[in-house]
């Protein structure tokens, strides 16, 4: 199940590494440009969680729209009929399951961050939004609207949701020492290094 995780994860960075490259580029370039401008105070780390937000909306919108489908698999409006469909633990439970959890829990926690909300109902509405508006999308180019991915994307949309309520339950605690900008901005710069080098070496 591991390696079936992995192979899905680096299928999905050979698709994405463009735009990665791309997007990084353009929105550094123009963010700082803005900010030198406008001569707004450069906070490193709010930066960073930024960049990662909007690229992984990108890469996101790339997966969910270009990703390769089953022919064979026809819309699906029955609640858990094709979660149940695949053998636990085998390549189409990874890709299909798992991958569809898994991928949407930046999403939880990232909105979570941005509206700095932890009322659940408004970030699972958000959660659900972006998942039908995904499944719907897909219907209407040529794919397949699957009432499952819906279930499976707003879970792991509501797990991204409680490591948002933890991390920042934790934060709060923790001596004022951490929560400085030098400490925020460090860390998140090593961050932003060790997911770099995770992908290279992911990819390689």
């Amino acid at each position: 199940m591991i390696d079936s995780l992995y192979n899905n994860l680096k299928d999905v960075l050979a698709m994405t590494w463009p735009i990665l490259v791309v997007s990084i580029l353009l929105l550094v370039s123009l963010r700082l440009t803005y900010l030198l401008k406008y001569n707004k105070k450069i906070l490193i780390y709010k930066e960073i969680y930024l960049l990662f937000f909007a690229v992984y909306i990108l890469c996101l919108f790339q997966v969910v729209t270009s990703q390769d489908i089953n022919m064979l698999k026809g819309n699906n409006f029955v609640p858990f009929v094709e979660i149940f469909r695949y053998e636990i633990g085998g390549r189409l439970f990874v890709k299909n399951i798992v991958g569809n959890v898994v991928m949407f829990i930046p999403y939880g926690f990232f909105i979570s961050k941005y509206i700095s909300s932890k009322k659940m109902w408004i970030n699972m509405f958000l959660i659900f939004l972006a998942s039908i508006s995904i499944e719907c999308t897909q219907l209407i180019i040529g794919r397949v609207f699957d009432v499952d991915d819906i279930i499976l994307n707003v879970f792991g949309g509501f797990l991204g949701f409680l490591i948002y309520v933890m991390i920042d339950k934790i934060y709060s605690k923790l001596p004022k020492c951490f929560k400085t900008k030098i400490f925020l901005n460090t860390f998140s710069i090593i961050l932003l290094i060790t997911v770099i080098l995770g992908i290279f070496m992911i990819m390689m």
